[in-house]
């Protein structure tokens, strides 16, 4: 047998595992690759060479997780976000795409026409992986990161992702829910808090029902209540025109914006869609004529 009969094969496997059959495709070579340490060139170049012993037994054993719908970013124990490579373990959500629309709106707040300065000090509050809190220490130069979370496995592997791209001196790790007992001054907070209605979870696709952890998921009945208690201590810990900039799920627009209008300390600035047209990010601002007292 060949690598590329080996590869074909496996994405029929996961075909009837009920993966659809690009990303099973896409999975199959990815997973060979990883047994083979090779790129994409080496395996455009050699997939017709025979596989060995030794490469049936190491690939059987990733298939078969990837059968029982176990993510890739776990298998592999990665996943790149932002051009960076972070660890990925079942404490934490695997980094998503979408999310870098925070990092975007972020860097968009900070860029000079926008007239805000950088931060000198930012929160990145449910940090999980770490992918918010490490990209941006990495992109706004200088500036001090606080990043919580409930959970001290996850804040393990937030560590451990600072230390590799090199920020762990100016990110501070506390567990803790949202921003209880961290004192403000923050210029800017960034999130991606569970979202997920309680009664959705079941539906979840099994990568993430089965593999992701149900605390960085469930957002309570209606999703948003991380979001509701993150606007409402936002006002008391970002700095007059900070910005809070918050990650929401899919037909959760129109209760944000509800939200945002009891929490007149906030001024919804926008709402960014993602690459598929679903609102997907808020972006607020801490409105300097409303003291904390008033809210």
């Amino acid at each position: 047998m060949k690598v590329r009969d080996a590869v074909a094969a496996a994405r029929d496997r996961l075909v009837r595992a009920g993966i659809e059959p690009g990303e099973a495709a896409l999975d199959a070579e990815l997973l060979a690759r990883e047994v083979l340490g090779w790129d994409l060139a080496r395996y455009i170049a050699h997939s017709d060479e025979p596989v060995s012993d030794s490469f049936v037994t190491a690939f059987e054993a990733l298939v078969r997780r990837r059968e029982r719908r176990e993510p890739m970013s776990l298998i592999l124990g990665r996943r790149e976000f932002w051009d960076l490579e972070f660890e990925v373990t079942g404490d934490v959500l695997t980094p998503r795409p979408e999310t870098e629309i925070v990092v975007e709106e972020a860097l968009a707040q900070m860029s000079a026409g926008a007239g805000v300065a950088p931060p000198s000090l930012f929160a990145d509050v449910g940090t999980g992986s770490g992918c918010l809190a490490v990209v941006l220490a990495r992109e706004i130069g200088g500036a001090r990161v606080v990043a919580t979370d409930v959970s001290e496995a996850a804040l393990e592997v937030a560590r451990r992702n600072a230390r590799r791209h090199g920020v762990a001196d100016r990110v501070t790790f506390v567990r803790t829910s949202l921003l209880d007992g961290v004192g403000g001054g923050f210029d800017l907070i960034v999130s991606n808090p569970p979202y997920v209605p309680t009664s959705l979870l079941s539906t979840l696709p099994p990568e993430v029902r089965e593999h992701e952890p149900r605390l960085a998921l469930d957002g309570g009945p209606d999703g948003l209540d991380a979001i509701r208690g993150l606007m409402a201590q936002a006002v008391t810990r970002l700095t007059a025109g900070g910005r809070l900039i918050i990650e929401f799920g899919m037909g959760q627009e129109d209760g944000v914006k509800q939200a945002a209008a009891r929490c007149p300390g906030l001024q919804l600035q926008r709402i960014r869609r993602d690459l598929q047209g679903i609102p997907r990010t808020a972006v607020f601002t801490r409105r300097s004529d409303v003291s904390a007292r008033e809210v």
